[in-house]
């Protein structure tokens, strides 16, 4: 189920409010919890239920896991029960994303014909895998403090941050549904839950879509691309994932926060960033996190010497872009990360600063150009577009330029039609200025969460912003991160 969808607004999300607040008006505490999960599993299986056995063997699985440690229920040592869950986690989602991955190589090393697998992608496994998996971790470790298996399958399962993160530890979660303030309906929650899904819905139906229209012409439908639209198609899926996953971001915070919890903070506009390692302190913060606790520091983090350092970063890098799709332009982006906070890490131990406008335009252009690769379905899409950000040999200037600057065509340059091919017109510059503007001026919405107050003002951006994210419901639009 979308959040933004008709279903979700106006039925499951009201009805599963009132029910579950009911119940804790009554005291029925753990029948509001038991309703809160089967209502989490109805929203996880409306997208298909065939999987819908699958997380419940995975929750089943790692809460037996991670129970095991306290009780003592196996003669085995602790380390080894940890080390076959984590890898059981990791076998389960490899077979689900990676075989066809796997068969393909293994067909071109080997020139074999095995047949390919054609599984789809669970939903969300990728997310409450990891998920588990520092639950594992934080067992193991005797940092989790209740093994109530109710109260497990909530915090796996609670639909606000099931598919698409914040991938949110046990600790910071199970204590706020126990506190009995957070039970009771609270109106300043309801009042800024509402006014950041509005904002959230704003940036996912009204501007990541129309930007999509531009990057999936340029990326998997345009055969060829001149200077410009190979830079309005890298710079409208730039913005597109930006708006998307922040639209996503917004929208869980907010529903959680219509039940009094808080999700941790997982999106700071990191289009703001002035060097790359800042940048991923506030991309998907809950997934450098994870990357950084049970990744980047089990291998010895920075603690043995520069050079292991170094490869401990790129390492984590790459597993992050494979962790992302199967597919070597998955893993290059990675790599290509990884390559930038080594450099970045190097240049900064020589004590020479950049002038932070110089950082933003390096860091900026870097990330773009990286998404490329994200985004492209194949090789030959990402060479498409990033030959064509970087060639002069095909520069098409709009007509009413052709007057003033017709001694230009003696160097091969063009005057026409020059955005036709990602199906665009004049709009798409005041679309990448107003994007522009938006991520560097305006504040973000955990900014306004922090110091919002229920003003005429507020009211007024609630209601612009619903409706017209309202008549633009009507498509099928499912958010990036869901494909992860």
């Amino acid at each position: 189920m979308l959040f933004n969808s008709y279903e979700f607004i106006f039925a499951f999300l009201p009805i599963t409010f009132f029910i579950y607040f009911y119940l804790n008006y009554k005291k029925f505490t753990i029948i509001s919890k038991g309703f809160l999960v089967f209502s989490s599993l109805f929203f996880y299986s409306w997208w298909n239920i065939i999987y819908l056995p699958l997380i419940l063997f995975s929750m089943i699985f790692n809460y037996i896991i991670g129970n095991s440690f306290h009780k003592h229920t196996l003669n085995i040592s602790n380390k080894f029960i940890l080390i076959f869950g984590i890898i059981s986690n990791i076998a389960l989602l490899g077979y689900f994303k990676y075989s066809d991955f796997f068969i393909e190589n293994l067909n071109l090393a080997l020139n074999t014909n095995i047949g390919l697998l054609h599984l789809a992608l669970p939903l969300a496994i990728s997310f409450f895998t990891f998920q588990q998996i520092s639950y594992l971790v934080d067992s193991y470790k005797g940092e989790t403090k209740e093994y109530d298996f109710l109260n497990y399958a909530l915090f796996v399962t609670f639909f606000p941050q099931l598919i698409a993160g914040p991938i949110v530890h046990h600790k910071e979660m199970m204590p706020q549904f126990e506190d009995s303030k957070n039970r009771v309906i609270n109106y300043r929650n309801i009042s800024i839950g509402l006014f950041i899904f509005s904002i959230g819905l704003f940036k996912k139906v009204v501007i990541a879509d129309t930007f999509a229209l531009w990057a999936t012409s340029g990326f998997d439908n345009a055969t060829t691309l001149n200077l410009f639209e190979a830079w309005a198609t890298s710079l409208s899926y730039t913005f597109q994932l930006y708006f998307d996953f922040s639209g996503y971001t917004d929208m869980a915070i907010a529903v959680a926060l219509l039940f009094n919890i808080k999700l941790p903070i997982n999106f700071n506009s990191p289009y703001k960033a002035t060097n790359i390692q800042d940048f991923w302190r506030r991309w998907h913060i809950t997934l450098s996190r994870f990357l950084r606790d049970y990744i980047y520091i089990p291998l010895g983090g920075n603690r043995k010497g520069e050079f292991r350092t170094y490869n401990n970063l790129l390492a984590t890098f790459v597993l992050g872009g494979i962790w992302h799709g199967a597919g070597w332009t998955f893993l290059f982006w990675g790599f290509l990360h990884g390559v930038a906070i080594v450099i970045y890490r190097a240049w900064s131990s020589l004590g020479v600063k950049l002038w932070s406008w110089v950082g933003w335009i390096i860091t900026f252009n870097f990330v773009n150009i990286a998404w490329i690769f994200f985004r492209a379905k194949n090789w030959e899409d990402a060479i498409k577009v990033f030959g064509g950000m970087f060639s002069l040999d095909n520069v098409v200037l709009p007509p009413f330029l052709k007057s003033k600057l017709i001694i230009l065509e003696q160097y091969n340059i063009e005057f026409g039609a020059f955005i036709t091919n990602i199906d665009a017109n004049k709009d798409i510059v005041l679309w990448l200025i107003a994007g522009f503007i938006i991520i560097l001026l305006f504040k973000n919405s955990m900014e306004q969460l922090k110091s919002f107050k229920p003003t005429l003002l507020n009211s007024l951006i609630f209601i612009v912003a619903f409706v017209i994210s309202f008549y633009k419901l009507s498509g099928y639009s499912e958010f990036l991160y869901f494909r992860f």
